[in-house]
C-alpha cells in the first residue's frame, strides 16, 4: 500500500503505508490537506477508507466505470486491473499521438499496449520478481527464500547467486523477448518501464527504454483530473 502527493500537476512525494486504517489516512489528510483524491485498489482495503477520503476531498475510486482518455479492450472491462489502466493513461498523457508499450514491474509483470489512437489493445501478465523468488522456496524441498539483490554474477557460484541470476536475468531476457515480439507485430512504439524495481531492471536491458518508477501515480493523477 502506497500513496503519492501531487501539487499543480507535479509529483512531490511517495509514502509506503503501514496500514490503511482510518487513523493513518486521516493523518495523511491532515498533513497534506489535498483538494482531491483517487483510490486504485486491487486488494480488500479498509471499508472505511473511501468514506474518510470522501469526507475530506473530492474523491474518485478508479474502476471500470471511470471515465478514461483511452478505450479498453472488448470483453470484460471490469476485469482489467486498475494499475494497468493507470499505466496506459500515463503513457498517452506523456506521449500523445504515439504507440506505447508500458511494462509494469510489481507483484506481477504486466505488458500493456496502447496505440496512437488511444486504444488500449491489451497485453500480458507474468509473475513478478518477489513472486518468482518465493515460488522457488515454496514449491521445492530445499531451495531457500532469497532476498532480492542486484549484485550477482551471470554464472552463480552458490545457491543464492544461482537463484538471483536465474530470476533477475531471466526476467530481463523475458522483457527483451516480449519487446521484440511486439516489434515484429507493431511499428514504431515507445517502451515505458515502471514500478519500484524499474531502475534496476533497466540496467540489464539492451533496449532504449523510458524508465519512470512513478508512472502509475502520474496515470492516477491524470485519471483524477479527467473525472473531476
Amino acid at each position: 500500500m502506497k500513496c503519492a502527493v501531487f501539487t499543480d500537476g507535479n509529483f512531490i512525494t511517495e509514502q509506503v503505508l503501514e496500514d490503511d486504517g482510518d487513523a493513518r489516512i486521516k493523518a495523511l489528510l491532515d498533513q497534506y490537506k489535498p483538494d482531491k483524491s483517487i483510490l486504485s485498489s486491487v486488494i480488500n482495503h479498509n471499508p472505511g477508507l473511501e468514506e474518510v477520503l470522501s469526507s475530506a476531498t473530492r474523491f474518485h475510486k478508479l474502476g471500470h466505470q471511470s471515465k478514461l482518455p483511452v478505450t479498453t479492450p472488448v470483453g470484460k472491462p471490469e476485469t482489467i486491473g486498475a494499475d494497468r489502466l493507470a499505466l496506459v493513461v500515463a503513457a498517452v498523457t506523456a506521449f500523445p499521438g504515439k504507440n506505447n508499450l508500458v511494462i509494469g514491474l510489481g507483484s506481477a509483470v504486466t505488458y500493456n499496449y496502447v496505440n496512437k489512437y488511444k486504444e488500449f489493445v491489451g497485453g500480458g501478465i507474468s509473475p513478478g520478481m518477489e513472486m518468482r523468488l518465493k515460488s522457488l522456496n515454496t514449491f521445492t524441498a530445499k531451495l531457500p527464500l532469497v532476498k532480492a539483490d542486484w549484485n550477482f554474477p551471470l554464472a552463480g557460484y552458490d545457491t543464492r547467486t544461482n537463484i538471483l541470476s536465474g530470476v533477475i536475468l531471466g526476467m530481463a531476457k523475458e522483457i527483451e523477448g516480449i519487446i521484440e515480439a511486439y516489434e515484429e507485430k507493431y511499428d514504431n512504439f515507445n517502451v515505458l518501464l515502471s514500478g519500484g524495481d524499474a531502475t534496476y531492471f533497466s540496467r540489464h536491458l539492451k533496449k532504449k527504454i523510458f524508465t519512470d518508477p512513478y508512472l502509475i501515480y502520474k496515470g492516477l493523477y491524470a485519471i483524477s483530473e479527467f473525472n473531476q
